[in-house]
Protein backbone atom coordinates (compact mmCIF):
# COMPACT_ATOMS: atom_id res chain seq x y z
CA UNK A 1 0.00 0.00 0.00
CA UNK A 2 2.73 2.44 0.96
CA UNK A 3 4.59 1.47 -2.21
CA UNK A 4 1.54 2.34 -4.30
CA UNK A 5 1.18 5.67 -2.52
CA UNK A 6 4.86 6.30 -3.09
CA UNK A 7 4.48 5.63 -6.83
CA UNK A 8 1.38 7.80 -6.92
CA UNK A 9 3.31 10.60 -5.22
CA UNK A 10 6.07 10.38 -7.81
CA UNK A 11 3.46 10.41 -10.59
CA UNK A 12 1.84 13.53 -9.13
CA UNK A 13 5.23 15.23 -8.86
CA UNK A 14 6.11 14.37 -12.48
CA UNK A 15 2.73 15.58 -13.67
CA UNK A 16 3.20 18.83 -11.77
CA UNK A 17 6.65 19.34 -13.36
CA UNK A 18 5.26 18.67 -16.85
CA UNK A 19 2.37 21.05 -16.21
CA UNK A 20 4.74 23.82 -15.11
CA UNK A 21 7.00 23.19 -18.11
CA UNK A 22 3.99 23.39 -20.39
CA UNK A 23 2.96 26.72 -18.91
CA UNK A 24 6.53 27.97 -19.27
CA UNK A 25 6.59 26.98 -22.95
CA UNK A 26 3.24 28.62 -23.60
CA UNK A 27 4.49 31.81 -21.98
CA UNK A 28 7.58 31.78 -24.20
CA UNK A 29 5.74 31.43 -27.51
CA UNK A 30 4.14 34.89 -27.62
CA UNK A 31 7.42 36.47 -26.56
CA UNK A 32 9.27 34.80 -29.43
CA UNK A 33 6.60 35.75 -31.95
CA UNK A 34 6.66 39.31 -30.65
CA UNK A 35 10.45 39.36 -30.86
CA UNK A 36 10.40 38.29 -34.51
CA UNK A 37 7.69 40.86 -35.29
CA UNK A 38 9.88 43.57 -33.76
CA UNK A 39 12.82 42.39 -35.88
CA UNK A 40 10.73 42.46 -39.05
CA UNK A 41 9.60 46.02 -38.28
CA UNK A 42 13.26 47.09 -38.01
CA UNK A 43 14.40 45.21 -41.11
CA UNK A 44 11.64 46.69 -43.28
CA UNK A 45 13.07 50.16 -42.70
CA UNK A 46 16.30 49.02 -44.37
CA UNK A 47 14.86 47.07 -47.31
CA UNK A 48 14.43 48.81 -50.68
CA UNK A 49 13.04 48.02 -54.10
CA UNK A 50 15.48 48.48 -56.98
CA UNK A 51 14.66 49.37 -60.57
CA UNK A 52 15.07 51.86 -63.37
CA UNK A 53 13.15 55.01 -64.23
CA UNK A 54 12.50 56.15 -67.79
CA UNK A 55 10.20 59.15 -68.09
CA UNK A 56 8.87 58.16 -71.53
CA UNK A 57 7.93 54.65 -70.38
CA UNK A 58 4.52 53.72 -68.95
CA UNK A 59 4.82 53.11 -66.11
CA UNK A 60 8.12 54.98 -65.74
CA UNK A 61 9.43 52.65 -63.00
CA UNK A 62 10.56 49.13 -63.94
CA UNK A 63 11.23 46.85 -60.96
CA UNK A 64 14.38 44.73 -60.95
CA UNK A 65 14.94 43.30 -57.44
CA UNK A 66 15.45 43.88 -53.73
CA UNK A 67 18.29 45.43 -51.76
CA UNK A 68 19.03 46.58 -48.21
CA UNK A 69 21.04 49.28 -46.49
CA UNK A 70 24.44 48.44 -44.97
CA UNK A 71 27.56 50.25 -43.80
CA UNK A 72 26.81 53.84 -42.82
CA UNK A 73 23.30 53.56 -44.25
CA UNK A 74 24.02 55.14 -47.62
CA UNK A 75 25.15 51.86 -49.21
CA UNK A 76 22.70 49.34 -50.67
CA UNK A 77 23.62 45.68 -51.04
CA UNK A 78 21.96 43.54 -53.71
CA UNK A 79 22.69 40.90 -56.37
CA UNK A 80 24.82 41.91 -59.34
CA UNK A 81 22.24 40.52 -61.77
CA UNK A 82 19.60 42.85 -60.27
CA UNK A 83 21.51 45.84 -61.72
CA UNK A 84 22.80 44.20 -64.90
CA UNK A 85 20.30 45.78 -67.33
CA UNK A 86 21.82 48.03 -69.99
CA UNK A 87 20.35 51.50 -69.53
CA UNK A 88 19.03 53.71 -72.32
CA UNK A 89 21.34 56.65 -71.63
CA UNK A 90 20.03 58.68 -74.55
CA UNK A 91 16.60 58.80 -72.91
CA UNK A 92 18.11 59.38 -69.45
CA UNK A 93 17.10 56.03 -67.98
CA UNK A 94 18.69 55.63 -64.54
CA UNK A 95 18.79 53.37 -61.50
CA UNK A 96 16.71 54.20 -58.43
CA UNK A 97 15.72 52.65 -55.12
CA UNK A 98 12.24 52.89 -53.60
CA UNK A 99 12.06 53.24 -49.82
CA UNK A 100 9.40 53.65 -47.13
CA UNK A 101 5.77 52.59 -46.90
CA UNK A 102 2.85 53.79 -48.96
CA UNK A 103 2.52 57.10 -47.08
CA UNK A 104 6.27 57.81 -46.87
CA UNK A 105 7.46 56.36 -50.15
CA UNK A 106 10.56 57.94 -51.69
CA UNK A 107 12.29 57.33 -55.00
CA UNK A 108 16.04 57.94 -54.67
CA UNK A 109 18.64 57.99 -57.45
CA UNK A 110 21.43 55.49 -56.95
CA UNK A 111 24.77 54.69 -58.53
CA UNK A 112 26.67 51.41 -58.72
CA UNK A 113 29.95 51.65 -56.82
CA UNK A 114 31.23 48.05 -56.74
CA UNK A 115 30.46 44.58 -58.08
CA UNK A 116 31.55 41.03 -57.32
CA UNK A 117 30.49 39.03 -60.36
CA UNK A 118 31.88 35.75 -58.97
CA UNK A 119 29.43 35.88 -56.04
CA UNK A 120 26.73 37.88 -57.85
CA UNK A 121 26.85 40.83 -55.46
CA UNK A 122 26.66 44.58 -56.05
CA UNK A 123 27.03 47.65 -53.88
CA UNK A 124 25.05 50.80 -54.65
CA UNK A 125 25.16 54.27 -53.13
CA UNK A 126 22.42 56.77 -52.31
CA UNK A 127 22.73 60.39 -51.16
CA UNK A 128 20.72 59.88 -47.99
CA UNK A 129 21.01 57.37 -45.13
CA UNK A 130 18.70 54.52 -44.16
CA UNK A 131 18.88 52.39 -40.99
CA UNK A 132 21.62 49.88 -41.90
CA UNK A 133 21.52 46.15 -41.26
CA UNK A 134 24.54 44.48 -39.71
CA UNK A 135 26.30 41.71 -41.62
CA UNK A 136 27.25 38.62 -39.63
CA UNK A 137 29.92 36.98 -41.80
CA UNK A 138 31.23 34.85 -38.93
CA UNK A 139 27.87 33.66 -37.62
CA UNK A 140 27.65 29.93 -37.02
CA UNK A 141 25.10 28.81 -39.60
CA UNK A 142 23.89 25.24 -39.27
CA UNK A 143 21.44 23.09 -41.18
CA UNK A 144 18.15 23.30 -39.31
CA UNK A 145 18.63 26.90 -38.15
CA UNK A 146 15.64 29.15 -38.79
CA UNK A 147 15.91 32.61 -40.35
CA UNK A 148 13.74 35.27 -41.92
CA UNK A 149 13.98 37.06 -45.24
CA UNK A 150 12.19 40.21 -46.38
CA UNK A 151 11.84 41.49 -49.91
CA UNK A 152 9.53 42.09 -52.84
CA UNK A 153 8.39 38.75 -54.34
CA UNK A 154 7.16 39.19 -57.92
CA UNK A 155 8.09 42.84 -57.59
CA UNK A 156 5.67 45.61 -58.42
CA UNK A 157 2.99 43.17 -59.60
CA UNK A 158 1.79 42.77 -56.01
CA UNK A 159 2.72 46.32 -55.07
CA UNK A 160 5.93 47.51 -53.46
CA UNK A 161 5.13 46.23 -50.00
CA UNK A 162 7.89 44.26 -48.23
CA UNK A 163 6.94 40.63 -47.64
CA UNK A 164 8.55 38.47 -44.95
CA UNK A 165 9.00 34.68 -44.86
CA UNK A 166 10.59 32.24 -42.45
CA UNK A 167 13.08 29.69 -43.79
CA UNK A 168 15.14 26.84 -42.43
CA UNK A 169 18.64 26.13 -43.70
CA UNK A 170 17.96 22.83 -45.40
CA UNK A 171 21.51 22.34 -46.74
CA UNK A 172 24.86 24.04 -47.08
CA UNK A 173 25.82 23.01 -50.58
CA UNK A 174 28.25 23.81 -53.43
CA UNK A 175 27.06 26.46 -55.88
CA UNK A 176 27.63 24.07 -58.78
CA UNK A 177 27.41 20.31 -59.16
CA UNK A 178 29.30 18.14 -61.69
CA UNK A 179 27.33 17.41 -64.85
CA UNK A 180 26.61 13.88 -66.01
CA UNK A 181 27.11 14.95 -69.62
CA UNK A 182 29.22 17.59 -71.40
CA UNK A 183 26.01 18.76 -73.07
CA UNK A 184 24.92 20.12 -69.69
CA UNK A 185 28.02 22.30 -69.39
CA UNK A 186 28.34 25.92 -70.43
CA UNK A 187 31.00 28.55 -69.79
CA UNK A 188 29.34 29.85 -66.61
CA UNK A 189 28.99 26.41 -65.07
CA UNK A 190 32.55 25.43 -65.94
CA UNK A 191 33.85 28.59 -64.25
CA UNK A 192 31.77 27.96 -61.12
CA UNK A 193 32.91 24.33 -60.93
CA UNK A 194 36.51 25.54 -61.01
CA UNK A 195 35.92 28.11 -58.27
CA UNK A 196 33.11 26.44 -56.35
CA UNK A 197 31.98 27.71 -52.96
CA UNK A 198 29.21 26.92 -50.50
CA UNK A 199 25.76 28.53 -50.66
CA UNK A 200 22.78 28.27 -48.32
CA UNK A 201 19.84 26.18 -49.50
CA UNK A 202 16.49 27.16 -47.97
CA UNK A 203 13.23 25.29 -47.56
CA UNK A 204 11.09 28.38 -48.30
CA UNK A 205 9.90 29.41 -51.75
CA UNK A 206 11.22 32.76 -52.90
CA UNK A 207 10.61 34.49 -56.22
CA UNK A 208 12.81 36.44 -58.66
CA UNK A 209 11.77 39.72 -57.00
CA UNK A 210 13.33 38.39 -53.78
CA UNK A 211 16.79 38.50 -55.33
CA UNK A 212 18.90 40.70 -53.07
CA UNK A 213 16.72 40.22 -49.97
CA UNK A 214 18.51 39.91 -46.62
CA UNK A 215 18.44 36.53 -44.88
CA UNK A 216 18.62 37.40 -41.21
CA UNK A 217 18.49 36.15 -37.64
CA UNK A 218 14.87 36.45 -36.42
CA UNK A 219 16.00 37.72 -33.01
CA UNK A 220 18.82 40.13 -33.82
CA UNK A 221 18.22 41.06 -37.46
CA UNK A 222 21.87 40.32 -38.31
CA UNK A 223 22.26 39.27 -41.95
CA UNK A 224 23.79 35.87 -42.65
CA UNK A 225 23.04 35.71 -46.38
CA UNK A 226 21.65 37.42 -49.47
CA UNK A 227 18.81 35.73 -51.38
CA UNK A 228 19.66 34.76 -54.93
CA UNK A 229 17.06 33.41 -57.35
CA UNK A 230 18.90 33.43 -60.69
CA UNK A 231 22.68 33.14 -60.42
CA UNK A 232 22.76 29.98 -58.27
CA UNK A 233 20.01 28.16 -60.15
CA UNK A 234 21.95 28.55 -63.41
CA UNK A 235 24.58 26.29 -61.88
CA UNK A 236 22.57 24.03 -59.57
CA UNK A 237 19.43 23.41 -61.58
CA UNK A 238 20.23 23.81 -65.25
CA UNK A 239 19.49 20.10 -65.78
CA UNK A 240 15.89 20.53 -64.59
CA UNK A 241 13.12 21.24 -67.09
CA UNK A 242 10.94 22.78 -64.39
CA UNK A 243 11.96 25.08 -61.48
CA UNK A 244 12.44 23.14 -58.24
CA UNK A 245 11.00 25.75 -55.88
CA UNK A 246 14.19 25.54 -53.83
CA UNK A 247 15.69 28.87 -52.78
CA UNK A 248 19.31 29.84 -52.19
CA UNK A 249 21.34 32.56 -50.51
CA UNK A 250 24.92 33.78 -50.89
CA UNK A 251 26.72 33.73 -47.50
CA UNK A 252 27.27 37.15 -45.91
CA UNK A 253 31.05 36.72 -45.76
CA UNK A 254 31.30 37.51 -49.48
CA UNK A 255 29.23 40.66 -49.01
CA UNK A 256 31.55 41.67 -46.17
CA UNK A 257 34.56 41.27 -48.45
CA UNK A 258 32.89 43.51 -51.04
CA UNK A 259 32.16 46.16 -48.41
CA UNK A 260 35.75 45.99 -47.16
CA UNK A 261 36.99 46.47 -50.72
CA UNK A 262 34.72 49.51 -51.06
CA UNK A 263 36.06 50.92 -47.78
CA UNK A 264 33.10 50.17 -45.51
CA UNK A 265 32.98 47.80 -42.53
CA UNK A 266 29.35 46.79 -42.93
CA UNK A 267 28.56 47.86 -39.40
CA UNK A 268 26.61 51.02 -38.48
Amino acid sequence: MSSDLFKFGIFKKQAHILFVMGLFSICLLPARASEFADTVARVKQSVVGIGTVLSTRRPPFKFSGTGFAVGDGNLILTNAHVVSTTLDREKFEHWVVVTGGEKQRKVLPVKIVAKDEDHDLALLKIDTKLPPLILAPNARVREGNEYGFTGFPIGAVLGLYPVTHRAYISAITPIAIPASSTKQLDRNKINRLRESYQVLQLDAIAYPGNSGSPLYDPNTGEVIGILNMVFVKQSKENVLSQPSGISYAIPAKYAQLLLNKAGSSGSP
